[in-house]
């Protein structure tokens, strides 16, 4: 032990730490030398989320401002991608929808994966509650999800988290599902069974002892809900319930273009191919992290 400046400073435990980061550090790259696939998708995602997060560094022209007199022009050097019947410049309209695309997904994932864990630990665990919670469940994934999606957004208006929390709504059985069906294997392990002979409270039973072994199938699921987020509020979009037209997202960006897909496809184009893009790399970073967390998968393939 010795002392630096009136702290008390444990070397053998700052060297353990050391150790534990350099481990894991190790591990993570050693993860990705071995799934190119993760890592491609993690670098398109990582590129895609910085170009148009930071839309107002890259723009050249403002994303709303009106130039009747460059309605529907085709690439060039002045409209990199080429403007609509407005004379909007489609390259910036392209980088702030992808931001708002982005954002979309990125909650929904989060707020997902949060409210899922809880109920499915919940319903896995308590076989009385579990009962109820699934039917509900059932419920909801009964109706097709755009449909229920389109009902809730016409009911609550269209606005971005307005979006977000219908989206939640409908994809969280999904992961509740995927929740659950860890917790029923789990509560069964001899290390539960030794807890509750302890008289462990129920709520760290399933936060701290349940909840950390359910998180490799909860992160690649995720990555999917993610992905389909981003679908699901360009469908929305485009039928006219989604992001408000005044705010540009991948969605309404495509349904603008349709009107003029025979002599402008250039309005739908850009939008839709950074859209497909960004959903095979959320795909792809979902396949490899299924892979990681279970390597018999990638050999059974």
């Amino acid at each position: 032990m010795t002392t630096t400046r009136g702290y008390n400073i444990d070397e053998e435990a700052v060297r353990q730490a050391q150790g534990t980061w350099f481990r894991i550090r190790e591990q993570f790259f050693r993860v990705l030398k071995k799934n190119p696939n993760l890592l491609i998708g993690l670098i398109v995602l990582i590129f895609f989320s910085i170009f148009c997060g930071a839309a107002q560094f890259w723009e050249r022209i403002d994303p709303l401002m009106l130039d009747p007199d460059d309605r529907i022009q085709g690439p060039s050097w002045k409209h990199w991608f080429g403007t609509d019947n407005a004379g909007r410049d489609i390259y910036s309209r392209t980088l702030h929808g992808g931001r708002v695309s982005l954002l979309v997904g990125f909650f929904v994932a989060i707020f997902t994966t949060a409210v899922g864990m809880v109920i499915g630990l919940i319903s896995g665990y308590t076989p009385k509650l579990d009962i109820i919670i699934q039917r509900v469940m059932d419920a909801i994934m009964s109706f097709p999800t755009l449909l229920l999606a389109l009902a809730l957004v016409a009911m609550l208006g269209s606005s971005m988290w307005n979006v977000i929390g219908v989206i939640t709504f409908v994809d969280t059985p999904r992961m509740v599902r995927i929740v659950r069906a860890t917790v029923l294997t789990l509560r069964e392990q001899m290390y539960i069974d030794a807890a509750r002979a302890l008289g462990t409270p129920t709520w760290r039973i399933l936060f701290v002892h349940l909840a950390p072994n359910t998180m490799a199938p909860v992160l690649v699921q995720a990555t999917y809900i993610f992905a389909l987020a981003i679908l699901t509020e360009a469908s929305l979009s485009f039928l006219g319930l989604g992001i408000p037209p005044e705010n540009p997202s991948w969605g309404n960006i495509l349904a603008l273009g349709r009107t003029f897909l025979q002599q402008a496809f250039w309005i739908s184009f850009f939008p839709g191919l950074l859209l497909t893009i960004n959903v095979l790399a959320m795909n792809l970073v979902g396949d490899g992290l299924r892979d990681a967390f279970d390597p018999k998968l990638s050999r059974r393939a």
